[in-house]
């Protein structure tokens, strides 16, 4: 369970890239208004985590969506994350558009939009976390999942609230590293998701 834990932990942290979202909180927020923008961030990040564990399946059944098509697809979606993380561009284009964050620094609360949705919750999150859901059977595996879920948010909480710190700590070149390490690992989780997914759907033709 542990193992399982540590996976669907450092999977989530990744993808969420909560380093890169306290950079651009900086330049979105006054340094009074951190506390309370990370706050209300990760709690953002909590609930829309829960909605999705417990909601997610149900959508895709809805649907007829199968999971190995959802978790083909969301390789892909992983994929360009990954690859736009190791090229060194701070918020992939399927998490937030130029004109998201433009309006978004003329906004009163930028907690929800777009730090917490789409800058952190993105397809990406969303997609891990309904193949996480789905492959966790047992209870002891959803207590894990929720398990992670909770560590992933106190450290987007730890990381946001101590924004600027982290920010003067790595400083530019730090932040690119960081991100481009980041990126290597969403990457193979992508192709883990993208070749269990097509593998699930060749068995089936």
């Amino acid at each position: 369970m542990f193992k399982t834990i540590l996976f669907d932990t450092i999977s989530l942290v990744t993808i969420l890239n909560p380093i890169a979202a306290a950079a651009i909180m900086l330049s979105l927020v006054k340094y009074s208004e951190i506390p309370e923008v990370s706050k209300k961030t990760t709690m953002t990040v909590f609930i829309a985590s829960i909605i999705t564990m417990l909601a997610g399946g149900l959508i895709l059944k809805l649907f007829g969506i199968n999971i190995p098509s959802i978790k083909a697809i969301g390789g892909v979606v992983l994929l360009i994350i990954a690859l736009n993380m190791v090229q060194g561009k701070e918020v992939a284009p399927t998490n937030a558009t130029k004109e998201e964050h433009q309006a978004a620094e003329h906004k009163d609360d930028v907690a929800i939009i777009p730090l917490a949705i789409p800058i952190l919750f993105g397809p990406g999150v969303i997609t891990t976390i309904i193949v996480l859901s789905e492959k966790s059977k047992t209870l002891s595996e959803k207590i894990g999942l929720l398990i992670a879920i909770i560590l992933s948010s106190v450290i987007v909480y730890i990381t946001l609230r101590k924004a600027d710190v982290v920010s003067k700590f790595l400083g530019v070149n730090g932040l690119k590293i960081v991100t481009r390490l980041m990126g290597l690992i969403i990457g193979a989780i992508a192709f883990l998701f993208l070749v269990g997914g097509v593998k699930a759907l060749w068995t089936t033709l």
